[in-house]
């Protein structure tokens, strides 16, 4: 969840015709809600999380100022709003739930799609820095990351960029915790709704906070509506992680990485 600033920060995410929220509420506790999502309606996958909070003219390249140009409704947040409720997964209903009204108000919507962090990410690359087992020329690279401001040096993103993806997508599609499921849990969540690791964003969240937990990826999770149950049932009975090809392909990088061979 990316924090709330102030009232104005709220109206710059909320406020305006392309943009939604959605929540549970429950009489007992009057108008505070169980849990919200915030949704920007948008043309094409968003990449980048900073244009959507803030509202920038940059946004506007996608954003859309009438609904009805949209084509994607995109969940860039999502809070428990209860602390003493925390572990009941109530996000999992109302996503669902959200993907049908907005299907019903607004019917020439072809995408639903999350805009998600990936926290843990940094720390387990920290873990590949550490690692002897994989090739030295991998973990000098991954090195760079220490080097503050490295994503403003073109040289030295581009060569982090091209082995950071590929590793984000092993540590996504292929890493696991004690029980099999996949080691992050905003992927855990989205791919136990059903929905697909589409795709891996780089830079897509520049703040500190996104630098500090997943190098600054952010990932599409990717509700099809006609393949949420099929891919519910596939992870709950096996723990498949239903992906894009795109993802499989950087994951495949990420083998020939671990072995020392170059990739494309």
């Amino acid at each position: 969840m990316h924090e709330i600033q102030d009232w104005d920060d709220l109206r710059r995410r909320l406020d305006a015709r392309d943009r939604r929220c959605f929540a549970f509420f429950h009489p007992a506790i009057g108008d505070e809600p169980l849990i919200f999502v915030e949704v920007a309606l948008h043309k094409g996958l968003p990449s980048r999380i900073q244009p959507i909070l803030s509202g920038e003219s940059s946004y506007s390249k996608n954003g859309i100022d009438d609904p009805e140009d949209a084509d994607t409704a995109a969940f860039f947040g999502i809070s428990n709003c209860q602390t003493g409720l925390r572990g009941i997964s109530f996000g999992n209903f109302l996503i669902k739930q959200v993907v049908q009204e907005l299907s019903q108000e607004l019917p020439h919507l072809k995408y639903f799609v999350t805009l998600s962090p990936v926290p843990g990410f940094a720390q387990w690359l920290q873990e590949q820095r550490d690692d002897e087992q994989l090739p030295s020329s991998l973990r000098k690279s991954l090195k760079g990351l220490e080097t503050p401001g490295w994503h403003q040096d073109k040289p030295r993103e581009e060569e982090l960029k091209a082995i950071i993806r590929p590793l984000a997508a092993r540590y996504l599609v292929e890493e696991k915790n004690r029980h099999g499921l996949p080691l992050n849990p905003v992927a855990r969540f989205h791919l136990g709704n059903g929905a697909e690791l589409h795709r891996i964003n780089w830079l897509g969240d520049i703040s500190e906070k996104g630098f500090k937990q997943a190098a600054g990826l952010m990932v599409n999770y990717l509700y099809v509506l006609d393949d949420i149950e099929r891919n519910h049932e596939n992870y709950t009975a096996k723990a498949t992680v239903a992906c894009s090809n795109e993802v499989r392909d950087l994951a495949k990088r990420a083998r020939k990485l671990a072995k020392g061979e170059t990739t494309k």
